[in-house]
């Protein structure tokens, strides 16, 4: 029996720089055609099924890029949100935001609020972009917060951590994609990955396509998620599963 689609897909978006620096051009120009291909992938993710797509927009550290490069971007984000709004709803795509969203400009946070609110009623896909986001932020956040909240070492566990990082009632990314072939997770859910299957693709996320996607879904349904167990203790939870 064929293995079912990942429920929650993550993709650190990488490579924009680089496709155009190859190509003789601004490095803007790369960024240009990236939004581009995540429009038709956050499609391509809503049309096959897929119930959470989460896209590493832009990270805590992508603040110390060059001062131009982080204006275009912020400009850029502002104007895919406007363009995009109406489409997300036609989709019945959901939008959500994590991050430390009080360091994004104005325009930015009100386009974001926007979307969201243009948003709420879809019941499609849950498209989460993540912005000025950090995997040891968030955690960092959240210890703070039980901290402040006065709770005691013997009342903190896994779920009171969960429940106080920025993805608290998101489900974990059952696959990560990253692109451009670099082979880290660049600060990005650093907590929630960690039993997520990580696929990386040498590819370019401007040359990003479709099909690309359907075969990091197809090397998904290949793996055997153990979560630390055996395979004959799956085949046989399999079995008892099939017999109840």
């Amino acid at each position: 029996m064929k293995k079912p689609l990942p429920q929650h897909v993550a993709i650190i978006m990488d490579g924009n720089g680089r496709w155009a620096e190859t190509r003789g051009r601004n490095r803007t120009f790369g960024h240009l055609r990236g939004a581009r291909v995540a429009r038709e992938i956050i499609e391509a993710c809503s049309k096959r099924g897929i119930e959470n797509l989460t896209l590493y927009t832009f990270s805590s550290e992508n603040w110390m890029r060059p001062l131009e490069e982080v204006s275009f971007l912020m400009a850029l984000l502002s104007r895919h949100l406007k363009r995009e709004r109406a489409n997300l709803v036609k989709n019945d795509i959901r939008f959500s935001a994590i991050g430390e969203l009080s360091r994004l400009p104005p325009a930015v946070v009100n386009e974001v609020n926007e979307t969201i609110r243009a948003t709420a009623h879809c019941t499609g896909m849950r498209l989460t972009f993540a912005l000025s986001y950090g995997g040891r932020q968030d955690i960092l956040s959240a210890v703070k917060l039980m901290v402040a909240e006065g709770l005691s070492a013997n009342s903190i566990d896994e779920k009171a951590l969960e429940a106080r990082l920025q993805t608290a009632g998101l489900r974990d990314p059952d696959l990560v994609i990253r692109t451009s072939g670099e082979s880290r997770l660049s600060n990005f859910f650093l907590w929630q990955s960690a039993y997520s299957e990580i696929f990386i693709t040498p590819t370019l996320w401007p040359d990003y396509e479709a099909a690309e996607l359907d075969a990091a879904f197809a090397w998904y349904q290949s793996r055997e998620r153990r979560y630390g167990r055996t395979t004959a203790q799956i085949s046989r939870a399999n079995n008892e599963n099939q017999l109840a």
